[in-house]
């Protein structure tokens, strides 16, 4: 709230990692960030989109390690673009084909989401309002039923 803005103070927040694991690295910092925001303002994130880097407590999207090592993976699992702290862009010596999108701080993260974002209810009414997926995980990670 102090740093970007966004509050959540007045929300009850759960956070769902998949398949139960334990979030023990700093680097999930940013994607869990993105994932609140996008869900308090109706905004979708990227399916091709991985984010990854630590947030700070004064709001700095900090570098962690293996950041080339990170981008490559994420190419190799087929997403197009990455989310990643502006500091780390000096690491990457090859951007492995993905479109990199650095970020500095949560300021701008909030604000990059925020401008995609739907009012609640703005679809319904809409005629020609093309349907939103609401399973953001990509259709080549999901299971079949059956």
């Amino acid at each position: 709230e102090a740093h970007c803005g966004v509050k959540l103070s007045g929300h009850d927040v759960y956070l769902n990692v998949a398949g139960g694991l334990r979030i023990q690295e700093p680097a999930a910092d940013l994607a869990a960030a993105a994932a609140l925001v996008s869900s308090l303002v109706n905004a979708q994130l990227p399916t091709d989109a991985v984010y990854f880097g630590e947030i700070s407590l004064s709001g700095v999207v900090r570098p962690v390690a293996q950041t080339a090592a990170r981008l490559k993976e994420a190419a190799k699992l087929g997403f197009g673009r990455a989310v990643l702290p502006e500091s780390a862009r000096g690491e990457v010596s090859g951007d492995a084909g993905l479109v990199l999108n650095p970020v500095g701080g949560l300021t701008t993260l909030v604000a990059e989401i925020a401008a995609r974002g739907v009012p609640r209810g703005g679809r319904e009414g809409s005629r020609d309002a093309t349907p939103v997926e609401k399973n953001a995980t990509p259709a080549r990670f999901r299971r079949e039923n059956g």
